[in-house]
């Protein structure tokens, strides 16, 4: 009698495989591009075995985690770190400062050039937003459509 063998579930099609991305920072105005930047390889490569499936999905990942990071170097003193990673329908971001204070909303008076959009952009483009605060920091994750 032939049995079918056991199912492996560690064996993955490379289109199924995970790819992770993390990048620090010592948190100066200049990693605000950097941490773009690193968006940027990390989706080039994603491409090359998923492509994403609205072209806009792109250009959403890489505006969040240039206001994420434009947000750390503003309001969190020192380095930060970036995380993304490759999820069955999406890109998961983490981005961790070491500031305490969760993000907040504040008040967008566009005629005024004070900020203030970010925090609701990010909430707008993003599936689910949420922040884990500890005693060394902050992590605010991020899933983003792919």
């Amino acid at each position: 009698m032939a049995t079918e063998p056991e199912p492996r579930w560690d064996d993955k099609l490379p289109s199924e495989e995970m790819y992770t991305r993390t990048t620090t920072f010592p948190g100066e105005l200049p990693n605000v591009t950097g941490a773009r930047l690193a968006a940027e390889e990390f989706l080039l490569v994603l491409t090359r075995t998923s492509p994403p499936a609205a072209p806009e999905h792109w250009d959403d990942i890489l505006l969040v985690v240039t206001e994420l990071a434009a947000n750390v170097v503003q309001y969190a003193p020192g380095p930060f770190e970036l995380r993304l990673r490759r999820t069955f329908d999406g890109v998961h971001v983490t981005m961790h400062d070491t500031s305490t204070t969760p993000p907040a909303p504040r008040p967008f008076h566009p005629g005024r050039g004070d900020g203030g959009v970010g925090w609701h952009l990010i909430h707008t483009l993003c599936d689910q937003v949420s922040v884990v605060v500890t005693d060394k920091g902050k992590d605010i994750h991020v899933f983003l459509p792919w």
